[in-house]
């Protein structure tokens, strides 16, 4: 048994039954391609390499070999190999990985020559209409040249999906690994939520008590980054509200902060939320906020007086501006108890279409209960750790 079977589906099964040629090119980024290729296979994808003769002079084929467990194509043969993975064929492969790519292989690709075994491989994948994604790599003077641009237009004009480079001074770098592997996840994945604009809003809201100091909330916002990004690699077009939360964003998610309160209300006049498809209102906004004083309270007080006022609920000003949007409000109570009753008045009182409750126990944890509570007063419960309630949300709100 090849040791690539140790690592198949190790982290997800997004990509389990997916095929992927990995078409690799004469750039130096060439070597990151075995770090690539066994990430691929981590989330369950099946890799098979295909090398140029100028990659080859940067990384050996076996190299690939062995992190792929498949043998490298480095020249095309009687077996027709183009035709039996990406030919009009029965079982084709899923998708055409060109990583990295230069200058001279994409400006021939959208000229369809084929002098390669990977423009070959790629004329034959866009001919059959299988899913194409390049991934640059070059010096930057050769990235902005005009012509190049215009065969890059030109390619996704024909559905060529480019994920653009790291600019780093005066290099066009090959973006992350977890950049690269995200959207393919996106591109041949489930898929369930492809070309839904979809809004989540999370984190805790920071209020300033003076110029220095704030009351916030022990949330951590995790469940608003998984959703972001599982939805993302479901195949939406993700944007992200986050607070102050403790959760690195994923950096292919497109991320705003906001802070306090008054941050959140100037998005909402900023944005268009007529736009969204579906918003998640799991954001932890403080119920209160101080009457902040000018200045820093001095130090070495014996007492004192914070005032505070109550805020107006968010939730509702996010319906008004978005009537169509499917809307899920989430709830935390003390008790268990309690979330039934106060999840259907959230959900009444604001027209949503679902409250998906929780109690205190889960806040700073990486576990949770949760309630989801839609229209028909239907209540469904579920426990496991936050990233896979998300996928359950989502599951569940479709």
């Amino acid at each position: 048994m090849h040791p690539v079977n140790d690592i198949k589906s190790k982290k997800s099964n997004f990509l389990k039954n997916k095929t992927i040629i990995l078409g690799i090119t004469g750039s130096i980024a060439a070597v990151e391609t075995i770090k690539l290729s066994r990430e691929l296979i981590r989330h369950g994808a099946k890799v098979i390499p295909v090398m140029t003769k100028s990659a080859t002079k940067i990384i050996h084929p076996d190299a690939l070999w062995f992190a792929t467990g498949k043998k490298t194509i480095i020249e095309l043969t009687g077996e027709t190999e183009h035709v039996t993975y990406l030919g009009k064929v029965k079982k084709p492969a899923d998708l055409l990985l060109i990583c990295p790519a230069t200058a001279n292989t994409i400006s021939k690709i959208s000229h369809g020559i084929d002098d390669t075994p990977v423009t070959t491989f790629a004329t034959t994948a866009i001919g059959s209409k299988i899913p194409v994604i390049i991934v640059p790599a070059m010096h930057l003077s050769m990235y902005e040249h005009e012509i190049l641009q215009k065969n890059i237009e030109k390619l996704e004009k024909n559905s060529v999906t480019l994920i653009k480079p790291e600019i780093d001074k005066n290099k066009a770098k090959l973006q992350s690994n977890e950049k690269i592997v995200a959207n393919v996840i996106k591109t041949i994945g489930k898929n369930d939520y492809k070309n839904k604009k979809i809004l989540v809003i999370g984190g805790p809201t920071r209020e300033p008590i003076d110029d220095i100091r704030v009351i916030t909330n022990i949330s951590s916002g995790k469940t608003a980054v998984f959703l972001a990004k599982n939805a993302f690699l479901r195949g939406g077009e993700v944007e992200l509200w986050y607070g102050s939360g403790k959760m690195d964003v994923p950096e292919y998610i497109n991320k705003t902060n906001f802070y306090s309160i008054k941050d959140l209300e100037k998005l909402l006049q900023k944005k268009d939320l007529k736009n969204f498809d579906y918003i998640f209102m799991c954001a932890a906004i403080s119920d209160y906020i101080p009457l902040k004083k000018k200045g820093k309270i001095l130090s070495g007080k014996e007492n004192i007086i914070i005032k505070l006022k109550p805020t107006k609920k968010i939730i509702n000003k996010i319906r008004k501006l978005s009537p169509k949007a499917k809307i899920v409000g989430f709830k935390a109570e003390e008790k268990e108890k309690n979330i039934k009753e106060k999840g259907l008045e959230l959900l009444k009182q604001n027209n949503l279409d679902f409250v998906v409750g929780n109690t205190l126990s889960g806040f700073e944890k990486d576990t949770n209960k949760i309630w989801i509570i839609n229209k028909e007063n239907k209540i469904i419960t579920k426990k496991g750790n936050k990233e896979k309630l998300s996928i359950y949300i989502l599951d569940k709100v479709k």
